[in-house]
């Protein structure tokens, strides 16, 4: 790898995060196209365990001040570098708008860090791109203001449903210091974020599709016996927009006849509050509570299964998934579908084609799973059909050459 010094500057919340795999397979893509970057992350790790793709990520990775009090002196010396740059004054005004609207330990915290990225940043970056349009860009357009650079942005789900309306029309606009372009990964997020910018072209719709290379393409599966144990999976985080209660209720509603068992993967806030549920349900005789693994126990987990399920709602603060990276992970292992038609999950699943798509309340996940547990030979049919899809229109190749294209003319490349 060339030892080019880097033009782009990478804020991510966290570095490496094992529920952000889209996150590190973009920034390796984008490292094998040629793009040369520094990582830049708000927060210090907290898994215990690494995907192998964060291995292959060559970039330099600095850790800002997680909370300010924890590095006083980094942050006073930043300061007052900061201070002296020629956008400090507009930037503080900028910040102390927000903070009127937004008063914050939180808001408060961006701004330190921004001064220690300000201060901090070679004199090689050109510009900036922050990972979630929430406290990521806050963080990157403070710098960049202080800077007097180019910021942009990658938003996916919660960053978009629950920042406040004022925020996002002020990152979406040129007049605000808003960012040069933004790239989202549905059309169900595209279609919102356009509608809040001055220039609607300043938004790209960038799949996040899958890197087939990373999850090898398993034998065709020959469907299991109508009477055979029925091997439920879910990967995902024990968070309420993932709906995993709901399953639980639904699994206490499903046939007396039907030997069923369910794998999930995942750590989460509710991880306590699940476990309870499904003791409270009996169940707990059926359930393998895997907790957080890394890809290769991920795919091995897949190819046990016989229905992924992931039962997507939106939350009561308005959070949802964009269009989750496990259901392409698992069309790969030619794994049948079940999930529901929330955001941008039937712009990958089309119900009936490629899986089913069903109410997020017990009795349709309930009904569904019955009906995919008592036609081997149609379920399976989904799977196939879903694998072709993401062969066919979720590759990972178009997204990076456009997101390269757009990082490269940010910077200034030729």
């Amino acid at each position: 790898m060339s030892h080019t010094p880097p033009k782009l500057a990478v804020l991510v919340k966290g570095w490496p995060r094992l529920s952000e795999t889209f996150i590190a397979q973009e920034l390796v893509a984008l490292e094998e196209v040629g793009q040369r970057f520094d990582i830049w992350s708000l927060r210090h790790p907290t898994d215990v365990k690494r995907h192998p793709l964060h291995d292959r990520l060559q970039a330099p990775v600095h850790y800002l001040p997680e909370y300010l009090y924890q590095e006083p002196d980094r942050v006073w010396a930043a300061r007052a570098i900061a201070a002296a740059l020629p956008g400090y004054a507009e930037a503080w005004r900028v910040w102390r708008a927000d903070l009127r609207r937004d008063p914050t330990h939180n808001r408060i915290r961006r701004f330190g860090q921004a001064c220690v990225l300000a201060a901090e940043l070679p004199d090689t970056i050109n510009g900036l791109y922050a990972h979630f349009l929430h406290t990521p860009s806050s963080v990157a357009r403070y710098a960049a203001i202080m800077r007097g650079l180019p910021w942009s942005f990658s938003a996916h789900a919660k960053d978009i449903w629950t920042s406040p309306e004022w925020e996002l029309r002020e990152k979406l606009t040129a007049a605000s210091h808003g960012a040069a372009f933004g790239a989202t990964c549905t059309a169900f997020g595209a279609r919102h974020l356009r509608s809040l910018s001055d220039d609607p072209t300043r938004v790209d719709l960038v799949y996040h599709g899958l890197d087939l290379t990373r999850f090898p393409l398993p034998d065709p599966r020959t469907p299991r016996a109508a009477n055979a144990p029925f091997h439920m999976l879910s990967v995902g985080r024990m968070v309420e927009k993932k709906g995993f209660d709901r399953l639980l209720d639904a699994f206490a509603l499903l046939p007396d006849h039907l030997d069923w068992r369910w794998t999930h993967i995942g750590g989460g806030e509710l991880t306590g509050k699940l476990t309870e549920q499904a003791h409270q349900l009996g169940l707990s005789d059926r359930i393998t509570w895997r907790g957080a693994c890394d890809q290769p126990e991920v795919i091995a987990a897949m190819r046990q299964a016989d229905l992924f399920v992931l039962p997507s709602r939106i939350a009561a603060n308005g959070d949802r998934d964009g269009l989750p990276n496990v259901l392409m992970e698992a069309a790969s292992q030619r794994l049948a579908i079940l999930s529901t038609p929330v955001s941008a999950i039937p712009e990958f699943i089309t119900s009936g084609t490629h899986g089913l798509l069903v109410a997020d309340d017990p009795q349709s996940l309930a009904t569904a799973i019955t009906q995919m547990a008592a036609d081997p030979t149609g379920t399976q049919q989904m799977a196939e059909a879903a694998l072709e899809r993401l062969r066919d229109a979720f590759g990972m190749a178009p997204g990076i050459t456009r997101l390269s294209a757009r990082l490269s003319d940010l910077c200034g490349a030729a």
